[in-house]
């Protein structure tokens, strides 16, 4: 099932956020399952068992000089601190990973500022916008495509990266119309902590919820990870209050409305690049009483994926729906010798029992050669004796939960070993999924093959639409020290040439940032372009705003 929020936000004191890596150093692989991640990857690919690179220790970093100093009057909002601005030069991608284990940090922020109130935005940004200074907001810093980092050129004496997170708070609720004003630097687990007193909940948890705000998901359209309906961010926002340099932006709180263009439309996706949201009303779920979840085997990923398409299509909206081939299941989740693909699936209801719908779902599956090694298992939180929290946590789709919250900590240790580990991800209608599953993944085998001389690649479905699906394939082969990063960028670049030629979107959920500009200007319509740089020239004139990542 989906990330769940945790019972109690409060981060233990004993907790340290990684400057370095994903998450909590404490969370990290140790020394001892790196170890086995090393004999396993022997095995797998024919090589030498690869040693642990030490990571570069923080009193070793050579970070540039800062640049500029903030005003008096804005001082103690804002840190040179060496962590603080390591912490805050990128994102958490594998290439972000890799450059933060060696110290190669070429572009730190000058400054680190952290207001604690919307009218510190409008100071900071007051500041910046008179001086040149770039501004890059930054919520929970978990970009995998360059959406945070401060390579923006020499043009700028210098850049303040924005940290949101001390703006945390649900400020208002409207239980009447299930709504809640919520600031926009609050993590996942300090949002849902608000709301869950109320019996209320955001129902938004991508892979990131621990370490993402919302203005984060809000600026970069995230897709969380309830596979159909309310997938994405913006199918949660009612309205948005945005502050950029040229002023103050509030839209309605509304339903839905025919008044022209949405203005929440344009900085849904901006990704820092028009503005800095600052709150938002939110539309929000009653929390879950009822829950329910199989794992389902197929002969093949295709017959698999039909079953998807029939389930996607019958009106039943699972909130899991997650299909994963042979290779991905291996890796993530039990598998029985012989099974080609596993569906991991999933109901849940504040209203009423699932059973009925999960038993339906079974059928169609079985229609397309389905089998299910296990019965499914439900819960009703609201009987005596049961856990809130306990559907899905049982068999192929608890083991899946599971490796899905540890897969970055992996994904760290693998980048100690020097193995090229990382993901892309996509989405394409029905009718050209076929084509464009066996061509992705033959592009990038090949490319795997040439670079690496072994891999593995891997597909697994995050999203599932009446119309079309997002398939997200991994990367893992194993690197040549020291260049690993142009071997992934070669491998990268044969992906993204392949996605866009088979008709498929250079970012499903991901964003854009700089890592995806090259495919994304060719993507986007020339007349759009146009608008969205007129748009940007008239809300931001002085260019400050997340320089490079959308438009120039």
């Amino acid at each position: 099932m989906p990330p769940t929020a945790p019972d109690d936000p409060a981060t233990p004191a004993a907790r340290t956020r990684s400057w370095q890596g994903w998450g909590w150093e404490e969370s990290a692989a140790t020394d001892e399952q790196t170890d086995r991640l090393a004999a396993a990857l022997a095995g797998r690919f024919g090589i030498a068992a690869p040693t642990a690179e030490v990571p570069v220790r923080l009193e070793d970093l050579d970070l540039r000089p800062p640049r500029v100093a903030p005003p008096a009057s804005l001082a103690h909002l804002c840190s040179t601190d060496r962590r603080d601005r390591a912490a805050h030069t990128c994102g958490r991608s594998y290439r972000d990973v890799v450059r933060l284990m060696r110290g190669d940090l070429p572009h730190p922020p000058d400054v680190v500022a952290h207001p604690v109130d919307e009218a510190d935005v409008v100071a900071l940004l007051d500041w910046c916008g008179s001086a040149g200074i770039a501004v890059i907001p930054y919520g929970g810093g978990s970009s995998v495509v360059g959406g945070v980092e401060a390579d923006i050129g020499d043009d700028r004496p210098g850049v303040v990266s924005l940290d949101l997170t001390l703006l945390d708070r649900v400020v208002e609720i409207d239980r009447v119309s299930r709504a809640a004003r919520i600031q926009a630097g609050a993590l996942g687990p300090v949002l849902e902590s608000q709301l869950r007193p109320h019996g209320l909940t955001l129902r938004h948890y991508p892979q990131s919820f621990e370490f993402s705000t919302l203005g984060g998901w809000l600026a970069t359209r995230a897709g969380g990870h309830f596979a159909t309906v309310y997938t994405h961010i913006d199918d949660l926002c009612e309205s948005l209050r945005v502050v950029t340099p040229s002023g103050t932006a509030e839209s309605r709180r509304l339903p839905g409305s025919g008044a022209g263009p949405s203005p929440d439309r344009l900085f849904l996706g901006s990704e820092g690049a028009l503005g800095v949201i600052t709150e938002a009303w939110m539309r929000l779920q009653d929390r879950p009483r009822w829950k329910a979840s199989a794992g389902v085997e197929f002969p093949g990923f295709d017959s698999g994926a039909s079953a998807v398409r029939s389930l996607a299509q019958s009106g039943l909206f699972p909130v899991n729906c997650r299909l994963l081939d042979a290779g991905e299941a291996m890796l993530s989740a039990t598998l029985s010798p012989g099974a080609g693909a596993l569906l991991v699936l999933g109901f849940e209801s504040a209203d009423h029992p699932v059973d009925a719908a999960m038993d339906r779902a079974l059928e169609l599956c079985r229609d397309h050669g389905g089998t299910l090694p296990s019965p499914p298992t439900s819960t009703d939180s609201g009987a005596p004796g049961t856990a809130a929290d306990g559907a899905g946590r049982d068999g192929a789709a608890g083991e899946w939960r599971n490796s899905f919250l540890r897969a970055p900590y992996t994904r760290d240790a693998l980048v100690r070993l020097g193995v090229v580990c990382e993901t892309f991800e996509t989405a394409c209608t029905w009718d050209r999924f076929t084509s464009l599953h066996s061509s992705v993944s033959a592009a990038v085998e090949d490319a795997v093959g040439r670079i690496c001389g072994a891999g593995w690649v891997t597909c697994r479905f995050t999203h599932a639409y009446p119309d079309g699906v997002a398939p997200y394939f991994s990367v893992l082969a194993p690197g040549i020290r020291g260049s690993e990063l142009s071997q992934w960028a070669e491998i990268k670049a044969a992906a993204s040439e392949a996605v866009l030629a088979a008709g498929g979107t250079i970012t499903h959920h991901h964003a854009v940032g700089r890592d995806h500009r090259p495919w994304y200007d060719r993507q986007r319509p020339d007349v759009f372009a146009s608008a969205l740089l007129a748009a940007k020239t008239a809300v931001d004139p002085a260019g400050i705003m997340n320089p490079g990542v959308l438009v120039d």
